[in-house]
């Protein structure tokens, strides 16, 4: 029995990739939820552009899951997510926690799970993967630019997100989605 996504190998090897699937729609749908709390935290303490960033990344992450959902569904395979409780830290332990998230994802997670996702021949997850993996590296980069300047951040700033992968962008959107090519009309503004 072939694994459904056009290639020789085992049933078993989808089921991989399938759990891979879960496990990334359970920790963006986790990510979205805490990401929320952080950004009320971070507008009670002062911190606009951060929460800004938060409330930016949250969205993104629902896409995230989102999207992680729709291929499970093309599978037949209901999406389900445990989502945790989180409170709002400090500042700093917040972008922290939020860096440490973001770095494993796309330096570990996403990685694996691509892999898997090739060697099965399994294109919609793939594509799911990538784009996450992606966006993930930005929010990464986004955090610990407010982490080192946290006097910064005070300010109120505004974030984009495509609406279709996610991809963050600060300040304002780009021409076109560097990961999916949705242009910039349609990125959603937060700030």
């Amino acid at each position: 029995m072939t694994c459904g996504c056009n290639c020789a190998k085992p049933a078993d090897d989808k089921a991989v990739v399938i759990e891979n699937l879960q496990h990334a729609f359970n920790g963006e749908s986790n990510a979205s939820a805490k990401y929320a709390i952080y950004a009320e935290k971070a507008r009670s303490d002062g911190y606009l552009a951060v929460a800004a960033l938060f409330t930016a990344a949250s969205e993104a992450e629902k896409l995230h899951a989102s999207r992680h959902a729709a291929v499970l569904k093309s599978a037949g395979v209901e999406a389900k997510a445990e989502i945790g409780t989180y409170a709002g830290k400090d500042i700093q332990e917040m972008l922290k926690d939020a860096i440490a998230g973001e770095t494993e994802e796309f330096t570990d997670m996403y990685p694996g799970f691509i892999k898997n996702a090739e060697a099965c021949g399994f294109t919609a997850a793939l594509a799911s993967f990538r784009g996450a993996m992606e966006a993930e590296k930005v929010h990464a980069k986004l955090y610990e630019e407010a982490l080192n300047n946290l006097e910064a951040w005070k300010a109120e700033r505004s974030f984009y997100v495509c609406p279709v992968c996610g991809w963050t962008e600060a300040g304002a959107a780009p021409e076109k989605c560097p990961i999916c090519g949705v242009p910039a009309s349609k990125f959603v503004e937060y700030k």
